[in-house]
């Protein structure tokens, strides 16, 4: 019994070890990143002469991100759904201050672009002033959930 049992086990142990060899490597998870995030409104003085009008022609409305221009070209192409998780004040590190109220829960989606001047940074829309002043300049944790265009 047992000399019959092992080259059936030793057969087994061989197309375990194949096996594994064609298994694809583990998969990563989404890719995050750790950025500054500001807010802005439709307004002439923050936009341009069409601050309802995001840079791929869509109305602004609360979920619409802009990025800077390196990770529009990089990370963050337009149409990327991304979830964000507020880390604190961009002063104080991470852990405080948080306001994470406004950002539970929701998708955002890149549509609009940032000034050329800003790098690794994203802007986030608000309906009215008084909001994005009260964000003020935070860190963000940025989960990708999907890639745009």
């Amino acid at each position: 019994m047992i000399h019959t049992a092992h080259p059936i086990l030793r057969r087994f142990a061989i197309l375990l070890g194949l096996s594994l060899l064609i298994l694809p490597a583990k998969a990563e998870g989404p890719k995050v990143l750790i950025l500054k995030a500001t807010a802005y409104t439709s307004s002439v003085r923050e936009t341009d002469a069409t601050p309802f009008i995001t840079a791929t022609g869509a109305r602004t409305r609360y979920g619409i991100i802009a990025v800077s221009r390196d990770l529009l070209q990089t990370d963050l192409p337009y149409g990327s759904l991304v979830k964000l998780e507020d880390l604190g004040r961009w002063e104080d590190g991470a852990e405080k201050g948080k306001y994470n109220p406004m950002l539970e829960g929701i998708l955002f989606v890149v549509e609009d672009t940032m000034n050329r001047r800003k790098r690794q940074q994203i802007d986030i829309w608000m309906p009215d002033r008084a909001l994005a002043l009260k964000w003020g300049v935070r860190r963000v944790k940025l989960t990708i959930v999907r890639y745009g265009r």
